[in-house]
């Protein structure tokens, strides 16, 4: 029996909308126009110590190497935006994390919902082939989603929604179906350089381009060695991840604030005390993180950022001629 295609596009949006995603757009599925460009920036080092990034290249570039036969993706995003309360300004006790990171670990519950909607389809078209892909799979989800009408790739290289603004995240289905595309996403960052001008560490080098070694989001998550004391002051009071180039970006002004239970905040002001770090052992931050991103980071890395966040909110509160020495910590020693 054949498929009627427009009529199952209908039926799995209206379904990923039923099971908790907030977007959903179709892109072809097919090899990236922006290997290139990730293969040079690989070979600059602006990678950083992601080296997974140069692994499986010809997979991540091209969704047909991924999944054999892959003719469409399925392109899903949720929103994450709960207006959680920053930590008060006078408050230098609080370690900031993330929005994305402040509820469920998104691997998890997103995951579940591509299994469902991937189940969804195959149901209704039996011969289809589906692989389902998070941001831990070889898969250029940002390229993606603006192909299939999520969002933009901004200037501080977030997919950007005019309704949801940045606060999304982002899962695909690549299938065997060819299913009738979306439109491309417009870029409509105009002139507004917000963003870069906001970014303390100068990681926004320019409009859409980043060097994830000036980046404190990644020297937070995915610099595992010893921080140097440079590098420490850089990440100033920031636990895991960072938004600033997020909260300053006008669309994110009018974000709609998301109900989704997955994404409740489990820590009171998007953040946790220092102390509550620096003096809990690894055996006691398991069952407290359990169940959350900032779980994915190895406990002596969060040691050490605490350890750097403790340095720098006493150097902000002591005259320079007896501030204490940054320790740049190395997580092995933690």
């Amino acid at each position: 029996m054949r498929t009627d295609l427009p009529q199952l596009v209908a039926g799995l949006k209206a379904h990923a909308l039923d099971i908790g995603f907030d977007l959903v757009g179709i892109a072809p599925a097919n090899a990236s126009t922006r290997a290139d460009y990730l293969r040079d920036w690989l070979a600059s080092g602006q990678a950083g110590e992601m080296e997974y990034l140069n692994r499986r290249f010809d997979e991540r570039v091209n969704p047909a190497v991924y999944l054999p036969g892959a003719r469409s993706v399925i392109c899903l995003a949720a929103n994450y935006h709960t207006g959680a309360a920053a930590p008060p300004p006078t408050d230098r006790s609080i370690a900031r994390i993330a929005r994305y990171a402040l509820g469920d670990d998104y691997h998890d519950w997103l995951k579940h919902r591509l299994f469902q909607l991937a189940d969804w389809i195959r149901d209704r078209a039996p011969d289809a082939i589906t692989r389902c892909a998070v941001d831990t799979a070889p898969v250029m989800e940002k390229e993606l989603a603006a192909h299939a009408g999520i969002g933009w790739i901004g200037k501080n290289t977030c997919v950007i929604n005019p309704r949801i603004g940045s606060w999304i995240l982002l899962g695909e289905i690549l299938t065997t179906l060819e299913l009738p595309p979306d439109a491309p996403a417009v870029d409509r960052c105009g002139t507004c350089r917000r963003c870069l001008d906001a970014c303390p560490t100068g990681a926004i080098t320019a409009p859409y381009q980043l060097d994830a070694r000036r980046c404190i989001s990644y020297l937070t998550i995915e610099h595992r060695s010893k921080l140097s004391e440079s590098q420490g002051l850089l990440i100033d009071d920031w636990l895991f991840g960072c938004d600033i180039c997020q909260e300053v970006c006008p669309w994110n002004d009018r974000a709609l604030p998301s109900l989704d239970p997955h994404v409740r905040p489990r820590f009171p002001h998007a953040g946790i005390p220092v102390r509550d770090i620096l003096d809990s052992t690894d055996e006691q931050l398991r069952p407290r993180l359990r169940g959350s991103p900032i779980r994915r980071v190895k406990l002596p890395v969060l040691h050490r950022n605490a350890a750097i966040i403790a340095v720098n909110q006493a150097t902000s509160e002591t005259p320079p001629s007896s501030t204490p020495g940054h320790p740049g910590v190395d997580p092995d020693d933690s």
